[in-house]
């Protein structure tokens, strides 16, 4: 059995993942900041809810004080939470922004090793985008001005990057998910369904212990970052 914790999980591209996790067999700890509807999501796929909120440490070290007193080990960490402000841009909005999509990356995961160093094919998928990659947003089919939360996602990456070349025993991947309608892309045009973006996240959670470590993709391989 596949023990699998997801940050950020009681709405779209992260209930999905769970969702979809949940079908193939994994047990899926589906972690969100509100109790109430974090319950309702796990009850609603058959997932187990706990508490975590990404900006805080105890929350983060009692959430997997809860998996390891049920567990014992994690497998799959998917870090999948994350916010985005839109403008005006100033240090307080940077400072939450960075703290969810960067900091929060480091602290659960951080807190996430031990237990990953018990799994037999431990793995970490964080949900990154390509509004981080330098080679994208630097190209005239880029119009969106979303610097901070692209900021945050290029950290996110270079953290991804970092991690998979000094953790060898544990694999980690970036993923572009695709535009998405979700309660973050509100107001723009021509996202897909969360159920279709997930299909990357859990085709990269559910890898084999021969899988890839180091990589930024999307559902059609690398990426450019």
């Amino acid at each position: 059995m596949t023990i699998t914790l997801i940050t950020g999980a009681n709405k779209g591209i992260g209930f999905e993942t769970a969702k979809q996790l949940t079908e193939l067999g994994h047990t899926v700890y589906l972690g969100a900041r509100d109790a109430e509807r974090g319950q309702a999501a796990a009850d609603s796929i058959g997932a187990h809810f706990v508490a975590i909120d990404v900006t805080d440490d105890a929350s983060v070290a009692a959430a997997f004080k809860t998996v390891e007193a049920a567990e014992g080990r994690l497998d799959v960490l998917v870090n999948n939470a994350g916010v985005q402000e839109f403008g005006p841009f100033d240090g307080p909005s940077a400072l939450r922004t960075f703290n969810v999509n960067a900091v929060g990356i480091v602290r659960v995961t951080e807190a996430a090793l031990p237990l990953l160093r018990r799994s037999a094919n431990p793995n970490v998928v964080t949900v990154s985008s390509s509004a981080g990659s330098f080679g994208v947003t630097t190209g005239p089919d880029f119009p969106l001005n979303i610097a901070i939360y692209g900021a945050s996602k290029s950290a996110a990456t270079m953290l991804t990057m970092q991690y998979a070349k000094f953790q060898t025993d544990i694999r980690f991947n970036a993923v572009e998910p695709g535009f998405t309608t979700t309660d973050m892309t509100e107001g723009f045009e021509g996202g897909r369904d969360p159920r279709e973006s997930a299909r990357v996240v859990v085709r990269m959670a559910d890898l084999g212990a021969d899988g890839p470590t180091g990589t930024f993709v999307d559902e059609n391989g690398p990426l450019p970052w």
